[in-house]
């Protein structure tokens, strides 16, 4: 029996693998991407071991050309090299499903230069669902909230706490079958540590990682934040220029992202900055030691970690939906209208979506979603306030209160 754990984005790559020659898998570091494509490749190349990346240094073509296919090629980044060889072989042979390649690190992959253009197909892999972790067959809440389905909480009831709790767990894998809490708090603490002092600079050599610490923990008590750049700047004691690097470089190692802001031509005064998200809100344990305690006493960082938690499931989700549907926020200018998440799908339709850390959300919460939703008319779908309570109900026409613990539940 297989002790395999069966992710979301499983029968899209293998629809993928009978579709296209090369796939890349892309994630952050220790999210499963090895452990998933591995299970559909013969020839397996880990590019961290010095050992198998000298031989695609010294000679990729040939390299490549010894292995049976498909060949997995684990951490490209390390040895660039390698996509050269994977695009000249595939332009040699375009046989679906010879090539799977992993990554944890996003830098020069939007460069008009890069070697898998209309060559390689990509998927996003991120941290661990509930749903996943809990091994729970059910469809996407992305493709359950765009379709009109009904929105029903999981069968086993999760309160405040127990959001909390789910939250600073973290989707790691490592960390969700970790045996203990302290086991847990450690393996996030040397996530951190490793990623600050070393991956850092694997991808850009001479930063120094103590004021990238101070940044990233500067960015990680602001998450789910419209905040300005200088908050975060002064925060960590560094000058512009240096903040923006560091954005650019832990965005490249994908343990943070800016969600954009959502527009739209029939609406004005629209902020295009975008909201800050750590891509998993268990980073703040590893970050800042944060526990459940001093969560549940701060209601600033409560609600930050709740919404965090909400954007890590859909981010998931959205590489593997089929409503292939975009995520965004949403601020007016003077921020008399904020809504968390809106989701965009097929034909400009919209959903809104605001995290609530009530158990007893009433029409005032959902008062930014009737506003998008008598602006945009037909165009909106539906408008969701996630609540920490039991029960969903209605707020109005097209909007109604749903249990955060819907993302799973059953449909």
């Amino acid at each position: 029996m297989s002790d395999y754990i069966a992710r979301g984005a499983d029968a899209v790559v293998e629809e993928l693998l009978q579709e296209a020659p090369a796939l890349l898998i892309l994630g952050p570091r220790a999210t499963g991407k090895t452990t998933t494509a591995a299970r559909f490749a013969r020839s397996l190349v880990r590019l961290d071991r010095e050992a198998e990346a000298a031989a695609f240094r010294a000679d990729p073509d040939a390299a490549l050309a010894a292995l049976e296919v498909p060949v997995l090629l684990d951490e490209w980044q390390l040895v660039p090299e390698v996509l050269g060889a994977v695009k000249r072989a595939v332009d040699a042979d375009r046989t679906p499903g010879r090539y799977l390649i992993t990554g944890s690190v996003h830098a020069d992959l939007e460069a008009p230069t890069w070697a898998g253009t209309g060559r390689v197909l990509r998927l996003g892999l991120w941290p661990m669902t509930v749903a996943e972790r809990l091994q729970l067959r059910t469809r996407p809440f992305l493709d359950r909230v765009a379709s009109g389905a009904e929105l029903l909480p999981a069968r086993e009831a999760v309160d405040l706490r127990g959001y909390v709790e789910l939250a600073l767990t973290s989707g790691f894998p490592q960390a969700v079958f970790a045996r203990r809490e302290s086991a847990r708090r450690r393996w996030l603490e040397s996530y951190v540590e490793q990623m600050l002092t070393r991956d850092a600079l694997d991808l850009e050599a001479g930063r120094d990682p103590v004021r990238l610490r101070r940044y990233f923990e500067a960015y990680a008590l602001n998450t789910a934040g419209i905040v300005e750049e200088k908050t975060l700047y002064e925060a960590a004691g560094v000058n512009r220029k240096t903040a923006l690097a560091y954005e650019r470089l832990l965005t490249n190692l994908l343990v943070v992202e800016a969600l954009p802001a959502w527009t739209s031509n029939r609406l004005k005064r629209l902020t295009l900055a975008p909201k800050r998200h750590l891509i998993d809100p268990g980073l703040l344990v590893g970050a800042l030691g944060i526990d459940l305690a001093g969560v549940m006493s701060d209601g600033d960082l409560l609600g930050r970690v709740l919404e965090s938690f909400v954007a890590a499931h859909l981010r998931a989700e959205a590489s593997y939906t089929s409503t292939r549907g975009h995520l965004y926020h949403l601020r007016t200018e003077q921020g008399r209208q904020e809504i968390d998440l809106v989701a965009e799908f097929g034909g400009g339709k919209i959903v809104g979506m605001e995290v609530k850390a009530t158990s007893a959300p009433n029409s005032k919460d959902a008062a930014h979603l009737a506003w998008l939703r008598d602006q945009l008319g037909a165009r909106f779908v539906r408008g969701v306030v996630l609540h920490t309570g039991p029960r969903s109900f209605e707020l109005g026409e097209r909007i109604a209160a749903v249990p955060i613990s819907a993302l799973w539940g059953p449909g």
